[in-house]
């Protein structure tokens, strides 16, 4: 068996179809002696090379602190993080290493799906079966909340069991997952 090392206090981590492994780092992570976990956001390969990085470039507004979501959306993926100056969102794409940050249009979020310029975006209660679904639309380069819904599920939704691949939003409750459409 093959070991791989990618950081220190991995908040979250998702995949996209190219094989590629996205992770934010907590604070302890980017604060902490492990040189894996520095920047923040990383894009790794399956042999544990990193192979984007948003630090050194000046891509990213401000420095992450944690990582609040993730998803994957065809060849690129979302990142959800906060910072001192607030939450994002960051697009980014592995072909050309180009990244667009947004304002994250909550406070409170743990789960995305985007699907062009549609984004559901959730808040858990958990340990409990309900689930705030949010829809957004991309409007004049800002996420817009467009609607809200309560979702109530028949098991507890447990912490980091939602996740979001090409538009869909996957959440699991218990033993049953349950999917929702952007």
């Amino acid at each position: 068996m093959s070991h791989i090392c990618i950081g220190d206090d991995i908040d979250y981590i998702i995949t996209d179809r190219a094989s590629g492994i996205w992770t934010s780092h907590g604070d302890e992570g980017i604060h902490g002696s492990h040189p894996a976990s520095t920047e923040g956001l990383a894009r790794w390969d399956t042999d544990g090379t990193q192979t984007w990085g948003p630090l050194g470039r000046g891509r990213l507004p401000v420095l992450p602190l944690g990582g609040i979501a993730g998803a994957a959306e065809e060849d690129v993926a979302w990142l959800g993080w906060y910072s001192h100056e607030g939450s994002f969102l960051s697009r980014v794409d592995p072909t050309t290493g180009g990244i667009t940050s947004y304002q994250h249009p909550l406070r409170n979020t743990d789960g995305i799906a985007v699907r062009g310029t549609r984004m559901l975006l959730s808040h858990q209660f958990h340990n409990r079966p309900g689930v705030e679904l949010n829809r957004a639309e991309l409007i004049d380069d800002a996420w817009v909340i467009t609607s809200q819904e309560q979702l109530r599920l028949t098991e507890p939704v447990t912490k980091r069991c939602v996740q979001g691949r090409d538009g869909v939003l996957w959440i699991r409750g218990g033993d049953t997952w349950i999917q929702i459409e952007a």
